[in-house]
């Protein structure tokens, strides 16, 4: 079956995995109460993520397929790096609400992208897709070009918010 470490490490994978899935599925498919597609993209664009279907499309695909790669244990690097890349964009749009969830901070995706981090350098475990295929979609080389992408694409996006937040707030100064 495992050693304790690898039962850990699969609690871990179905519990952030799972979550993860989740959230990204309220988005893309409005599962679990989530808004769907439209909602997603009009929320979206209020926080300043131009265009909002778009980058709902994006965080739907990357949380829902990321989530359940994660909680498979299949490509585990790969998609520990989407995932953290995601809930790093997520944090950096709720840190002006400080860092508790309850009031609307970035406690919650802190926490998802921080496990998804660890889950991505301690490996899936042998109780894992990845193990029983002797990891041919989580190689190292594989994990450090998608920690790469991930957070280049993630800073590029938290840029571009920034840039239409700045821009509405002269806008709105001029008016």
């Amino acid at each position: 079956m495992g050693s304790a470490r690898d039962l850990g490490l699969l609690v871990l994978r179905l519990g952030v995995g799972g979550a993860v899935f989740a959230h990204g599925a309220q988005k893309l498919f409005g599962w679990f109460g989530g808004g769907g597609p439209e909602a997603t993209a009009g929320k979206l664009e209020e926080q300043g993520f131009e265009p909002g279907d778009r980058h709902a499309l994006m965080a739907g695909v990357t949380e829902t397929v990321g989530g359940a790669m994660l909680a498979a244990g299949l490509g585990t690097g790969p998609a520990a790096a989407a995932v953290s890349g995601s809930m790093a964009v997520a944090s950096a749009s709720h840190v002006d609400n400080g860092f508790f969830n309850s009031r609307g901070g970035f406690e919650l995706p802190a926490a998802y992208a921080v496990s998804a981090t660890a889950l991505g350098l301690a490996g899936p475990g042998r109780i894992s897709l990845d193990h029983a295929t002797r990891h041919v979609f989580d190689k190292r080389w594989m994990r450090r070009l998608a920690y790469l992408v991930s957070f280049g694409v993630a800073a590029y996006v938290i840029s571009e918010r920034q840039a239409t937040l700045d821009s509405r707030a002269m806008d709105r100064a001029r008016s």
